[in-house]
């Protein structure tokens, strides 16, 4: 069945605004007025003309949410429908931030129709006095994301109905503002009752100021207030990299800066061994200021931007968790795993000969052994047991004290590195990591290398002058501190 609904809009203001065509309708209509909501000036002036309007502010007070509250609306709307073609009032323009319309056209059962009404918009910009060439943001105050917010640019967020939907508004903003920036309140806008209030962003909820006429707006926010932001630390780079920017910046290149992406995933391991929440903020800072500057030097050179980079990953996370963003099963860990290689299987199948050439050439000697080893077993190229290891160490550290017998550097650096490939597999085996299990070796020993230094500076001693067992016994005390 066919549901006709005609929907009109009322205007931002007085009755004096409501187009005439649209005046006409109400007036002269013998059929139902269902209105979004009475408080509405060009409403209260209606009824005084005689006008019967079925308002839903009833439905407000019904719902957990405006998504519910929404539905309620359209669903009356059309059972109305069913028995005559009905009017549906809602502020402003039909088309300007209202989901009870949109549902409605979206409805397969509807049958709608849209007229009249300036939207509010035009009347708020007088009140604000700014200029909307200027750009600015629209929001619906009752269901916005906080990462929806771009606070280089003028925001309006309609629909503050409620202290309660104020006080969203102002918790989201708080993530991103100081307390004190100045918003301001527009209630009524372009109406005889126009109220324009500024306000620090914590006292925005304070008062009961707030109905179906009221919008808040968020000035633009200067760069001092945006070092929080994406986009201006996007710029402070292309800025430092820019003709009138840092000699030193200017001057790297992919190549330059390699030692220092290394250096700097060290220190964020660092910093995470040591449990340093500041530390790791910091140094997720430096990691992240190494893709930013790569990324710009792609942009200068035309090959590429941060957004490529950003576009790039966030195409392989959605491939690769399709158990996520598609409907593959993957209940467990092991199962994630599965999905994985055969995904990455699939998508490098065409330019890898080898199982082992995803492996970056570049790694340190102690990653590399690990992940060649980790990608030969997953094809079953692995040890049965431990045994097996154990005795190929003492084969491999037997050939060791061969090799330095027979004062051969070449075979004995061949040796040591098969020794230490074998103690890699072991590491691996039992299901260590190795690199992480020698970052552990060494913290341990620098601590207590450390306390051995220290406890020499309060002797007003020199290490040159301290015998080995005395050093020996600073050692064990370290060592029995750790246990504490």
């Amino acid at each position: 069945m066919t549901h006709h609904i005609d929907i009109i809009g009322l205007g931002g203001g007085d009755l004096d605004q409501l187009p005439l065509g649209v005046y006409k309708q109400l007036k002269a209509e013998n059929r139902p007025v269902y209105a979004r909501t009475g408080e509405h000036p060009v409403i209260k002036t209606l009824e005084a003309e005689g006008v019967t309007f079925h308002t839903f502010d009833h439905i407000y007070e019904s719902y957990d949410t405006f998504e519910e509250v929404y539905e309620a609306i359209v669903n009356e709307l059309l059972q109305a429908g069913e028995k005559s073609r009905v009017i549906y009032a809602v502020p402003g323009h039909p088309m300007m931030a209202e989901k009870t319309v949109q549902l409605l056209k979206s409805h397969p059962d509807a049958a709608v129709t849209i007229s009249g009404g300036q939207s509010f918009l035009d009347d708020l910009f007088t009140s604000l006095g700014i200029d909307p060439i200027d750009g600015f943001q629209l929001l619906d105050a009752t269901g916005f994301k906080r990462e929806d917010i771009k606070l280089g640019q003028g925001i309006i967020f309609a629909q503050v109905y409620d202290r309660m939907i104020a006080s969203n508004v102002k918790l989201a903003l708080l993530e991103e503002l100081p307390a004190d920036y100045i918003v301001t309140v527009v209630d009524g806008a372009g109406t005889s009752e126009e109220k324009v209030i500024s306000k620090t962003l914590s006292d925005l909820d304070h008062e009961n100021i707030f109905n179906n006429l009221t919008t808040v707006y968020i000035p633009p926010v200067p760069n001092a207030l945006l070092n929080h932001t994406f986009s201006r630390l996007k710029n402070v780079i292309a800025e430092l990299r820019g003709p009138d920017g840092c000699p030193w910046d200017r001057a790297q290149t992919h190549e330059s800066l390699r030692e220092h992406a290394i250096e700097e995933v060290y220190e964020l391991i660092e910093a995470i061994d040591e449990q340093d929440d500041e530390g790791i903020v910091e140094e997720l800072g430096d990691v992240l200021l190494q893709v930013m500057l790569h990324s710009q030097i792609g942009a200068d050179n035309g090959f590429f931007t941060v957004d490529d980079v950003i576009k790039g990953l966030t195409d392989k996370m959605i491939h690769r968790h399709p158990h996520v963003f598609s409907d593959v099963q993957a209940d467990t860990v092991e199962e994630v795993y599965q999905n994985w290689d055969q995904i990455k299987a699939e998508e490098k199948s065409a330019t890898r000969k080898s199982l082992l050439d995803g492996i970056p050439q570049g790694l340190p000697a102690l990653v590399h052994a690990y992940k060649l080893q980790k990608k030969a077993a997953k094809v079953g190229f692995d040890w049965d047991d431990e045994t097996e290891i154990w005795d190929k160490l003492t084969e491999e550290m037997d050939e060791v004290k061969e090799a330095i017998q027979h004062e051969s550097p070449t075979a004995l650096e061949k040796e040591l590195g098969d020794m230490l490939f074998v103690m890699v597999n072991l590491t691996r085996h039992i299901g260590f990591n190795p690199e992480l299990a020698l970052n552990t070796a060494n913290t341990k020993f620098a601590t207590r290398f450390r306390y051995i230094e220290n406890k020499i500076t309060e002797q007003h001693l020199n290490l040159q002058d301290v015998p080995l067992r005395q050093m020996d016994q600073y050692w064990d005390e370290a060592k029995t501190k750790e246990g504490e």
